[in-house]
Order: structure tokens, then C-alpha cells, then sequence
């Protein structure tokens, strides 16, 4: 697929996430063509039912669908808690590329890990609690692949999504910081949701490890693969 990336579809399930990656396009890679789908009531129905049933994950398959028959050339899912539901789409639309939002950041992080066979350490923050289990397991899965052994350790800034979403981008960024100080020293430090992106400056000038967001990390893989 090098070379030929024209067109890269976005698949939302919050508002939230609709601007930070918008903005590490245009920071990075302007030239190339985005469009944007939203469906907001994704993550409220996972956040309710608490599991990602065959229903929500056809609902991602219909997604899909609809992006490609627009002429997609790319996916690039900015939803953190739908694991499962990505990989069946990554799939059927094989061997075009399919992004998780979160894949490219943990392979940015385990190279930064100072002893990956030895056992790193990789700190993670979230601001939506349900995604930790499957960014967990895809961490996982990743790491066992690559014959690694590297920790994670996870922190949730309750609260943080919520004041985001009201409009109180400071307590949401105050809040994230919190988490990421009180995590044991690390590696590197990730932003598990795109829309954490925007606390990035707060975080450099408080914590001394390395600080990557999903939206930049997701937009240099895009990159790679076009080159």
C-alpha cells in the first residue's frame, strides 16, 4: 500500500477526539486528505453495557463499510476502547491499512524502554476508564510478539473527560498530570484518548519522562507507510 494513501478516513465515537487528530494533520502531514465520521453514541452504549458484544462490533464493521465505499484508502480509528471490534475490521479489509488508535503509540513507547527484554516500564494515562482493559491487552499482545517483557502501569484521571467535555479544558489537564506524577518512574509516559493530546504542554514541564500522543504517533505511522 505504499505510496498510495490519497485519502484517510477518521472513525470517531466522541466529539472529543474530532479536533486533536484534525490538528496533527495539519501540524504534520497537511497535504494529505482526511474526512471525518462521527457516531457519539459508541461510547456511551459501551460505557452502559460494559462489554463489546457481536452487535457493537458489526456497528464497526458498518462504519467501515461506508468510509471504503467512499474511497478510503486508510483507516484510522480514534476510539480506545473498541479493540476487538477494530481487529474485525482490520480483517475484512485486508490488506488495507487499518489503524488502531493506539497501536502506533505503544510501538513508539516500547522503543523508547531502556531494557525491553530486561523488563522497561511504560506508564499510561486515561481519561475513559473502559478503555484500559483492551489498550491492556493489546499492549500485551504486542510486547509477547516481540519477545519483550515490559511493564505497564495504567492510571485513570477520573473526572478528566468529563470537565473536558463541560468546556474546563484546565481541571481536565490538572487532572491528567495528577495521574501521570503519582505513576512509579517510567520510560515514557502515554496519552491513552486523542483528545488527552492538548494536556501535552502541562505534562513536559511537570514529569521528566518521555510524553507521547496517540494522535502524533498515529499520524508518523500514516506517514511511514506512504513513503
Amino acid at each position: 500500500m505504499k505510496g498510495s494513501l490519497q485519502r484517510i478516513a477518521l472513525i470517531h465515537a466522541t466529539p472529543l477526539a474530532v479536533t486533536p487528530i484534525n490538528e496533527a494533520f495539519a501540524r504534520l502531514w497537511p497535504e494529505v486528505n482526511i474526512s471525518n465520521l462521527l457516531d457519539d453514541s459508541l461510547a456511551p452504549d459501551l460505557a452502559r453495557s460494559g462489554k463489546l458484544d457481536d452487535p457493537m462490533i458489526a456497528r464497526f464493521r458498518l462504519l467501515s463499510d461506508y468510509v471504503v465505499e467512499c474511497g478510503a484508502d486508510a483507516i484510522l480509528f480514534t476510539c480506545s476502547a473498541f479493540g476487538k471490534a477494530i481487529e474485525s475490521v482490520a480483517a475484512a479489509h485486508a490488506p488495507m491499512p487499518v489503524l488502531s488508535p493506539n497501536g502506533a503509540m505503544f510501538k513508539e513507547a516500547i522503543s523508547l524502554t531502556t531494557s525491553p527484554s530486561a523488563g522497561g516500564r511504560i506508564g499510561m494515562v486515561a481519561t475513559f476508564a473502559p478503555s484500559i482493559p483492551s489498550m491492556e491487552r493489546e499492549f500485551v499482545v504486542l510486547t509477547k510478539s516481540r519477545g519483550m517483557e515490559v511493564e505497564l502501569e495504567c492510571a485513570c484521571a477520573n473526572g478528566a473527560m468529563e470537565a473536558l467535555a463541560e468546556g474546563d479544558t484546565c481541571t481536565h489537564d490538572a487532572l491528567i498530570v495528577e495521574a501521570a506524577r503519582n505513576l512509579a518512574p517510567c520510560d515514557a509516559i502515554m496519552l491513552a484518548q486523542f483528545s488527552m493530546a492538548r494536556a501535552l504542554s502541562a505534562l513536559v514541564s511537570t514529569v521528566t519522562s518521555p510524553i507521547l500522543t496517540s494522535p502524533d504517533s498515529a499520524v508518523r505511522k500514516l506517514q511511514r507507510l506512504q513513503s
